[in-house]
């Protein structure tokens, strides 16, 4: 398959004063992540906020107990009746499992290309567990890494889409650069939180620049969702008129306050959410 070129089609301009965002993701009950948690944050961000929902799960705060994946025409009759009707400035993808499925979002996309994608490439569990068999890694890794302008994976999810070793310092994380360049998407945003210490140091890699964005480790259980609220706080961000550097920084920002207010919550019995709407109550 040749390699997606951005340059193919004209990309919406943010012309609204709230500009439409969309997710495409996984439902969780619980609220903590997926499409619930996505939807929460490109609210509490000042977006409107629309989805597309690719799987239905059980799960709550302990764990996942059962999912029940979307057919793919039918995600792609959910993509097509949407975006004949809204304009989205910005668009969040999620966990995609079939290499039909993403296909289908690659296609809806690419047709009529938001302003912004941004992939966070849910491969890998807290546990260590890969969620997705081969083929859906190559689904991610060939249909729509290419796609994106910002791809946003963790430190095991980054080897998982490079078949390496997973990273244990900066020096190691620094290494994976060109190999992520190469996977062809506009920017990366390697997240360093599994790195040991006090830190929590994420790499954006934005063609032949590096830079470091640094955060500090805040120590909590309500850590579950964390991925889907910060890929969903960039794409608000970019929604709203920021550059890819400043939308990250904002949203890094807006994810430290949100785990700092999580204790607020009192939300299952297993790992809680982060709280969406410390700004607001």
């Amino acid at each position: 398959m040749a390699p997606f070129d951005r340059n193919d089609v004209t990309p919406m301009a943010a012309s609204r004063s709230i500009p439409n965002t969309l997710t495409i993701a996984g439902s969780d009950p619980s609220g903590g992540a997926g499409i619930q948690a996505d939807l929460k944050t490109l609210s509490a961000l000042g977006t409107y906020a629309t989805s597309v929902i690719t799987a239905l799960t059980a799960q709550n705060t302990r764990g996942v107990t059962g999912v029940h994946p979307v057919p793919a025409g039918f995600i792609a009759a959910q993509l097509e009746t949407l975006l004949d009707d809204i304009a989205i400035d910005a668009v969040k993808i999620g966990m995609v499992a079939s290499h039909e499925v993403a296909e289908v979002i690659r296609e809806g996309l690419a047709s009529r290309r938001p302003g912004w994608i941004v992939l966070d490439p849910v491969m890998v569990a807290k546990s260590g567990d890969i969620l997705v068999d081969d083929a859906g890694i190559a689904a991610v890794r060939e249909c729509l890494v290419p796609l994106a302008d910002l791809v946003t994976p963790n430190l095991p999810e980054a080897a998982v889409l490079l078949d390496c070793p997973v990273p244990q310092d900066r020096a190691g994380m620094e290494a994976l650069a060109p190999g992520l360049r190469a996977l062809g998407a506009g920017a990366v945003l390697l997240k360093g939180g599994h790195l040991r210490g006090e830190r929590c140091p994420d790499l954006l890699i934005e063609g032949d620049t590096l830079h470091w964005l640094e955060g500090t480790r805040i120590t909590t259980g309500n850590l579950h969702g964390t991925g889907c609220t910060l890929s969903s706080a960039i794409t608000a961000r970019l929604a709203l008129g920021d550059a890819p550097r400043d939308a990250v920084a904002a949203a890094k920002a807006w994810l430290s306050r949100a785990l700092e207010e999580s204790h607020r919550l009192d939300v299952g019995q297993g790992h809680g959410p982060v709280h969406h709407f410390h700004a607001w109550w």
